[in-house]
């Protein structure tokens, strides 16, 4: 699949990102050399602020984690910290402790790292598949089918700057918003929640464990908008400075990104220059496949 951007003066054709997020969980990992840790290489996707995203980098620790399991263990549930901001430019080096191996749930500690510093820790829990007690939330109801939203590319097309083609067309996932986005504009109506739809722009792979860490690449996108949402920001309100501080993540069921999901976000408080936020990701018939929180630094000029 191609997607033509048209600026001003010049249209750029580009290749489906989705083979970029393959290529990114695709982790070296060395003909299975080891010292007291599993380790593992990965490459960065580049950027236009030449940081690395944060979805990449916990999405390839995932990866990496998942390497050092046993197949039939599935990740159900990760707590990362950001660290330090990561060079875009520069590959990853993951390092994993095999911290148990129980009857039924393995965790495993991750590290990413780049010029020898750790840019994410996290922690990550795994667990053979069991039988028992079994609910869900409710998907929200009234919500307006993805095709009949604006994509981002079309909410972006005027803007012929490289951040805006960067988010239109060389992001893996399609993300649209229920409500107004946030990119440019701020919002009238100040709320404490977002909601969008998202799916990887092409198939992926019949790979479970590449869709739930693809999964969890895909909701650092927008998770603290809710934040920004409800005091009345914009992603490009001049001055502001947002940064993710932790993130963590539990997969209920199992989930195929390459196929529309439900993000409903909204945002419990906001304190200190910090905001938290929560999301349920529902897929299109209504099962709750994953809960994600995350509390983000924002900082706005006094």
């Amino acid at each position: 699949m191609t997607d033509t951007h048209a600026g001003a003066d010049h249209q750029v054709a580009l290749e489906d990102p989705t083979s970029t997020l393959i290529e990114l969980l695709s982790l070296a990992d060395f003909d299975g050399a080891r010292t007291a840790e599993d380790i593992f290489l990965g490459p960065s996707q580049k950027q236009p602020r030449h940081r690395v995203f944060g979805g990449q980098v916990l999405a390839q620790s995932l990866v990496a984690g998942m390497r050092t399991v046993d197949q039939d263990r599935t990740v159900h549930s990760m707590h990362g910290y950001f660290l330090r901001p990561g060079d875009a430019n520069q590959p990853i080096t993951f390092s994993v402790e095999r911290l148990r191996d129980g009857r039924s749930f393995s965790a495993r500690r991750v590290h990413a790292y780049q010029e020898g510093q750790p840019i994410l820790s996290m922690i990550a829990s795994f667990q053979a598949s069991a039988d028992g007690v079994e609910h869900q939330a409710a998907m929200p109801e009234g919500i307006p089918d993805p095709e009949s939203l604006p994509s981002t590319a079309e909410l972006l097309r005027k803007f012929d700057h490289p951040l805006a083609r960067h988010m239109s067309f060389e992001r893996p996932f399609d993300v649209r918003h229920v409500d107004p986005a946030l990119y440019v504009q701020a919002p009238k109506e100040h709320t404490a929640t977002n909601a969008v739809w998202m799916k990887t722009f092409g198939p992926m792979p019949d790979e479970p464990n590449l869709h739930l860490a693809a999964l969890a690449y895909a909701s650092d996108y927008t998770i603290l908008e809710s934040v920004l949402r409800n005091n009345g920001l914009s992603w490009m309100t001049p001055g502001m400075s947002v940064a993710s501080l932790d993130h963590a993540m539990w997969w209920h069921r199992p989930v195929r990104v390459d196929e529309w999901l439900l993000y409903v976000q909204e945002s419990p408080s906001a304190q200190g220059a910090r905001g938290l936020a929560t999301g349920k990701i529902f897929s299109r018939d209504g099962q709750h496949v994953a809960t994600v929180a995350q509390e983000g630094m924002i900082r706005i000029p006094s």
